[in-house]
């Protein structure tokens, strides 16, 4: 579980997005053009129908001031009181229309005859539009209405005598066509400037899609529900617990096995406090620190090791797995090196063996050939001797193949004499086994250290009495370094570079279950790795 060399980007595939889909920024462009056109359109609509509105308004003040001025003339007034009120009313208010230029002003009587017209022939006969009996009543009106020149806005206002009956009405008028082709007018020159606005509005569009589609990685919103989906299949099959912490102490992601070891149920609907979940991680500072891995730690009563890594945001990955599994696996993993070693050592032994006895008998010397056989025979049967008294059938053939092991090495491996176990450590074999493996194996390499020529001792001692099993593996190499001490038992400690300081380590993390003691010291020139263990550990043993 190593997350400290975790440098390199993942490699991934991500599939692209069917072709006949356009991508995210051409979509959101696309979008954004569609809601600025409508929105533009929208505005445009308004501003034109308030802008007509405003026109008609005004041109229907406009209109309302000419009538009430024509309606106080004196000229006007008194023309109402000749016999024949047209010959002085039409030539006098069609000049005030030319000059004001109003499309029509219309002067009628009470019945609403008119009296003065555009048209001469309209003179005589009914003001059209419906319109007068306000004005005849003697108030002013704005009006929109149809006459016989086409639907206009209107303005009218009443002529009173000076008596102030009223005796006509005036009405001046602006024909609707002419009211819209102005306001159209005016509002063709607010155009350009809604053109510019939309112009701007899809340039921001493009710049603002450009920004969303970096700040998803460039990447399509298919492929991101792709990548999560198999982010989420990743994480729940792993077999080590992995959250994400952030910077507040807050839990964001928990994969199913972290989830089953902190006890989590259900989604996260929430980020959990991480005090709450697992107060020792929270209150150990790994996650105020750099990357670590293979920090020992405890789920509750379980016990685990644990590696963080920073993330950006000042979040923190935390992977963490049964520390029993993990030490199961390096078993497992030393025991197959080891077994690969006895039997490599075994083949280039039983080799070198087989080709000397080919060649003497090439050489026509069977009695040699003979001899060499017997002699490799008598070896094997005093190596089995000297094993006889370990009833641990595996532990004595791990100390058979470390002899081969050592002869190749030049080492001289030693069982002391007396050395002996009984059956009944058959539950331990397996440790006895990893924990002999791992002190012969830091014997041979410390022995190797001394300069070439010079004799090299290893020796091994087992036995075992009523308090219990005692094993001792001693060397004359140069011992442990002063300045280590006890650190040597800890994990990756050694002084043979890195990646090394595990095999010490695995024997303390087996001894220390049973109730064992592993403790090191120099003796007569010799350093001494002495394992002892309980005689509670047997099964029924004394509490």
């Amino acid at each position: 579980m190593s997350l400290a060399r975790a440098k390199p980007r993942t490699a991934s595939f991500l599939p692209r997005p069917a072709s006949r889909r356009l991508g995210i920024q051409m979509r959101f462009f696309l979008l954004q053009v569609a809601v600025f056109t409508l929105l533009m359109g929208v505005l445009a609509g308004v501003q034109v129908a308030a802008l007509q509105r405003s026109v008609r308004s005004s041109y229907g003040e406009r209109a309302l001031m000419i009538s009430r001025t024509v309606a106080t003339i004196p000229e006007v007034v008194a023309a109402f009181d000749d016999p024949d009120p047209s010959r002085t009313l039409n030539p006098l208010v069609n000049r005030i229309r030319e000059r004001v230029g109003a499309d029509y002003i219309v002067v009628g009587d009470k019945r609403g005859i008119r009296l003065a017209h555009p048209l001469p022939d309209r003179l005589g006969k009914p003001m059209v539009g419906g319109d007068n009996a306000e004005p005849l009543a003697g108030r002013e009106i704005i009006s929109v209405a149809t006459g016989s020149l086409g639907a206009a806005i209107r303005g009218k206002v009443p002529v009173r005598d000076a008596a102030g009956r009223v005796v006509g009405v005036v009405s001046t008028g602006y024909l609707l066509p002419t009211v819209q082709s102005i306001a159209l007018e005016v509002s063709a020159t607010l155009l350009p400037w809604f053109g510019l606005g939309l112009v701007f509005a899809l340039l921001s569009s493009v710049w603002l899609s450009r920004r969303i589609k970096r700040a998803m990685l460039e990447l399509e919103p298919e492929q991101i529900a792709a990548l999560v989906q198999q982010h989420r299949s990743v994480l729940s099959a792993l077999q080590e617990g992995v959250l994400v912490v952030d910077a507040q102490g807050h839990v964001q992601i928990a994969n199913p096995k972290a989830a089953q070891m902190l006890g989590i149920r259900g989604e996260l609907d929430a980020p959990l406090p991480l005090e709450g979940l697992w107060p020792e991680l929270a209150r150990s500072g790994l996650l105020a620190g750099g990357n670590t891995e293979n920090e020992p730690l405890h789920v509750g009563n379980q016990p685990v090791l644990v590696g963080v890594l920073g993330m950006p945001g000042g979040q923190r990955l935390v992977v963490f797995r049964d520390r029993a599994e993990i030490l199961q696996m390096a078993e497992e993993l030393t025991q197959t090196r080891r077994y690969a070693e006895l039997l490599r050592a075994q083949t280039h032994e039983f080799q070198n063996r087989l080709h000397t006895i080919a060649g003497l008998i090439e050489l026509e010397r069977p009695a040699e050939a003979l001899a060499v056989i017997q002699q490799e025979a008598g070896q094997v049967e005093a190596l089995r001797d000297r094993v006889a008294g370990l009833e641990l059938p595996r532990l004595a053939a791990l100390i058979l193949g470390k002899y081969q092991r050592a002869r190749e090495l030049g080492i001289r491996l030693r069982l002391e004499p007396g050395s002996a176990l009984s059956a009944a450590w058959a539950p331990h074999s397996q440790t006895l086994e990893l924990v002999l493996g791992n002190l012969l194996d830091n014997a041979f390499e410390a022995v190797l250290e001394k300069p070439r020529g010079e004799a090299r001792h290893v020796s091994v001692m087992l036995g075992e009495d009523p308090e219990g099993l005692q094993l001792e593996v001693s060397d004359d190499g140069p011992g442990v370094a002063p300045e280590l001490g006890r650190r040597i038992l800890e994990r990756g400690v050694s002084t043979r570079g890195e990646g090394r300081g595990l095999g010490l380590h695995l024997v303390q993390q087996h001894v220390e279950p049973l109730g064992g003691e592993l403790s090191f010291f120099r003796r007569g020139g010799r350093s001494v790795f002495r394992v002892s263990l309980p005689a509670s550990a047997l099964p029924g043993g004394p509490a």
